[in-house]
């Protein structure tokens, strides 16, 4: 809890982040920052239009569809206009659905689906040029990030949309131009509003989560503007959204910082260049190149054993999942499939892939090392895997970072490559998605974001 002074009210928490968080503009950013925030709208968009074909995207925006409003901004893929609260909420949705955009390193959170649903809605609306949207986006990841680490051990089974939320607020917030105080009452609007349980991650309430979280951000800056005022001191308050979501033991001075050269979007952004949970991915490339060491055909693997921060989810007798939904949280499925294929890529999320004998006798012989490696990981998302083979001979590689995320440096060309390999699912013609794609490398360039949208309807 945040201590009171003798002489002096401290600042509210909520302010103080406001105040250091509408301070960045563009001209404050790195190229590594911008070429970050860019790379989030292209990873959205392609993670957006096989999401668009999913069941429970498509009922939500059916729903919004008949319920209609003013029209603000589009439905990606599809052209209808809505207030942009709705716009925001469906675009969110199609994204997480897919659970093929990004994560932070940290915590797991997909904060690029949010600060792109909102951000273009809001873009569109305001009249936004490219350089606003962008500024938006990293400070939003900031915020998000710094809400994330103040809960850093807590959460207490809430859903990581409830970091989400603070980063599409404080993005809506630069968009609408709002002042510091009114960006503090959005984000203490954000704070009492959101929710979502962590036991819904294996369903679709997992993008049920998303959009909420787009939907609460836009509502909430929107209510800010005009004049709507909360609690101050919602944040760290006794009952407030720290203490009530776990995160009451937190450093005040590090949560309202100035923001610092390096932004977090530059540190721990990471882009998912196979589909799934983000966090099993490293572990999914370390059994890729332990099976490629191996080089013996799938029947030869007599056990899959694997280690570090996630290896906790695998127990014995794996069944193998039933549908996409399960088998994109299944630890054991990427192993089993990533030895089977010694690769694992998008296809790996269809059910030609995930509905094999093959895979199924591979997932149950995967199991958590009774003699795990001494290894460091500087990142909770490290795996070592072990193939073991029938004649005993055992190959073991490991991974720390996944490839596509900030420590490792992410390349346009993988991100280009997975825009490439998801985007037609959205059904726009080919040259048109080569033509957002080209304005997206250039999105610094870009005069109108509504100019933009409109090449994403059909």
């Amino acid at each position: 809890m945040l201590r009171r002074g003798a002489f002096a009210e401290p600042t509210p928490l909520a302010l103080g982040l406001a105040r250091s968080l509408d301070r960045i503009k563009f001209g404050d950013l790195s190229p590594t920052s911008i070429k970050h925030a860019k790379m989030i709208l292209a990873s959205t968009l392609a993670s957006a239009a096989p999401g668009s074909l999913i069941g429970s995207a498509r009922i939500v925006r059916d729903l919004a569809k008949e319920q209609g409003g003013r029209a603000e901004a589009p439905i990606w893929f599809d052209g209808t206009k809505l207030p942009a609260t709705e716009a925001a909420r469906v675009n969110a949705m199609f994204s997480d659905a897919a659970a093929s955009d990004d994560s932070d390193l940290r915590n797991v959170a997909h904060t690029g689906t949010s600060l792109t649903a909102v951000g273009l809605a809001l873009g569109e609306r305001t009249g936004a040029t490219g350089r606003d949207l962008l500024s938006a986006i990293v400070a939003g990841y900031e915020a998000a990030g710094r809400v994330g680490d103040a809960l850093s051990g807590g959460r207490s089974g809430f859903h990581a949309s409830v970091i989400v939320a603070f980063g599409g607020t404080v993005a809506a917030a630069k968009l609408l131009k709002l002042t510091g105080e009114q960006m503090a009452q959005a984000i203490s609007m954000t704070a009492t509003t959101m929710g979502g349980l962590a036991i819904g991650t294996n369903s679709w309430a997992r993008e049920y989560h998303a959009g909420n979280a787009a939907l609460c951000a836009v509502n909430a800056a929107q209510a800010a503007g005009r004049g709507y005022t909360v609690n101050e001191d919602m944040l760290e308050d006794r009952g407030g959204f720290l203490a009530v979501f776990g995160g009451s033991d937190f450093d005040a001075k590090n949560f309202t910082r100035e923001a610092a050269k390096t932004y977090d979007i530059e540190k721990y952004l990471a882009i998912k260049l196979v589909p799934g949970a983000h966090a099993f991915q490293s572990s999914a490339e370390a059994a890729v190149s332990a099976a490629r060491k191996a080089s013996v055909s799938p029947d030869e693997v007599a056990k899959i054993l694997i280690s570090g921060p996630q290896s906790r989810t695998v127990s014995g007798n794996q069944r193998p999942p039933k549908d996409m939904v399960e088998a994109i949280h299944s630890l054991a499925y990427f192993i089993a499939s990533a030895v089977a294929d010694k690769d694992f890529s998008w296809v790996h999320a269809t059910p030609e892939k995930i509905h094999r004998p093959m895979v199924a006798r591979l997932m149950s012989v995967v199991e958590p090392d009774p003699m795990p490696p001494s290894i460091h990981y500087d990142w909770t998302w490290g795996g070592t895997v072990t193939v073991v083979t029938k004649s005993g001979a055992r190959y073991t590689s490991t991974v720390d970072a996944p490839r596509g995320s900030g420590p490792r440096g992410i390349e346009w060309s993988d991100v280009d490559a997975k825009y490439r390999a998801l985007l037609p699912e959205s059904g726009l013609p080919v040259k048109r998605t080569e033509e957002v794609l080209d304005h997206i490398h250039g999105f610094d360039q870009v005069k109108s974001v509504a100019e933009f949208t409109r090449l994403l309807r059909s």
